[in-house]
């Protein structure tokens, strides 16, 4: 009975001491909160767990890193990348004028000398000798040079022209007839109501045909026309790289090909880019040279033929250094032979050229002198004039 007693006692004691610690808990959880600390509790961020992006506070929008570099209340620099400027080439007209007197510096020895020996008194056989001579010299060519002294021997004899400036006159007029001043010495690039003029610029290395390319270039720019460029020269390494470069000054794009790549593929796919650029002209710059089997000639003849299938190439410029005289019109009578000549350029007309070569290789050719080059600057490629052309040949 004793026992049952304290069983009881101890049951009631246990139940008691459970009672009194769950009113304690709640009364701890209703007390209220106690008064901020002083010093504010700073809560680390959680990390993010692998494969969650951090986010950003809910209050701060997203920033650049460029933006986050940037003082408060500073607007952001942004650095555009640098693009050169195109240059301006000099317009065309009237640019051989303006190269007069560079003209007149190579050439005079022709025009000097004609003047000086039809000034004397006495007009003898010696003297017309003599004249034959410094036409010869100059490379006008026989058959022109037998020409024009047969013509100044009549008109001096019938109108007994003996001043100075008579004598300059009836030179003038003589060696204009002889250049042809009737002659189209457009260089035609309008091409078809869907495809772009072509033109083809031949020759043979060393004449400054690649140069000559990259001037026209610039001609045809400064005259407000879009171009393309063909470097399909690829036998020469840096032709590409000098062609592209020409290109770039003046805001015209480079067609290339590998180095030693087809010159008839890349002239193709030159017309096809033009076309779909819808480009005005699209000028080929071709070998003068080949490291292959193939003759220089048989190449040239099958990328006229590939870039005809696009159409009629309305231009095949030949370019000759006029500093080589009879040589080049050796050069002009193999290529005339395969690709049809329409025009010339000739390259190298100051210093020790002479200017009666133009004069030979019209007659030659049968086609006229439609460019010259008058130096190594960039825009000194100028549209031949006959009558600008002897004015600076005798002066003034």
């Amino acid at each position: 009975m004793e026992i049952v007693i304290l069983a009881v006692i101890i049951a009631l004691v246990a139940v008691g001491l459970i009672s009194g610690l769950v009113v304690s808990s709640r009364k701890k959880k209703q007390l209220p909160p106690s008064a901020p600390s002083s010093t504010p509790t700073i809560t680390p961020p959680a990390e993010p767990h692998v494969g969650e992006e951090a986010e950003a506070p809910r209050d701060e929008a997203r920033r650049t890193i460029e933006e986050a570099g940037t003082p408060v209340g500073e607007a952001p620099v942004v650095i555009e990348p640098e693009v050169p400027a195109l240059e301006v080439p000099e317009p065309t007209a009237g640019r051989l004028v303006r190269l007069r007197t560079r003209l007149a510096r190579s050439q005079n020895s022709l025009g000097k000398g004609l003047l000086t020996l039809l000034s004397r008194d006495n007009l003898d056989e010696d003297t017309w000798e003599e004249i034959e001579d410094t036409l010869l010299t100059a490379d006008v060519g026989v058959a022109p040079t037998q020409e024009l002294v047969e013509r100044l021997r009549e008109r001096v004899r019938i109108l007994g022209t003996r001043t100075p400036d008579g004598l300059r006159a009836l030179l003038r007029e003589e060696l204009v007839a002889l250049l042809g001043p009737d002659l189209d010495r457009a260089v035609r690039t309008e091409g078809g109501a869907e495809t772009p003029g072509v033109v083809m610029v031949v020759g043979v290395n060393g004449t400054g045909k690649t140069t000559t390319t990259g001037k026209l270039a610039r001609v045809l720019v400064a005259d407000g026309r879009s171009v393309v460029l063909g470097a399909a020269d690829t036998f020469r390494a840096a032709a590409a790289d000098q062609l592209q470069t020409w290109g770039e000054r003046v805001g015209a794009r480079t067609v290339r090909g590998p180095e030693g790549g087809d010159p008839a593929s890349i002239a193709f796919d030159a017309v096809k880019e033009g076309i779909a650029e819808g480009a005005d002209v699209v000028l080929i710059d071709t070998a003068g040279r080949l490291h292959t089997k193939t003759g220089l000639m048989d190449e040239l003849g099958k990328v006229k033929r590939v870039v005809e299938k696009h159409g009629p190439l309305d231009e095949i410029l030949l370019v000759l250094d006029a500093t080589t005289g009879q040589n080049g019109l050796v050069q002009a009578r193999v290529f005339a032979e395969v690709v049809d000549i329409t025009g010339i350029v000739l390259t190298k007309l100051d210093g020790t050229a002479k200017g009666g070569i133009v004069i030979a290789v019209q007659r030659e050719l049968g086609v006229p002198v439609k460019l010259i080059g008058l130096g190594e600057g960039p825009d000194d490629l100028a549209p031949f004039e006959p009558e600008a052309f002897v004015d600076a040949l005798i002066g003034d």
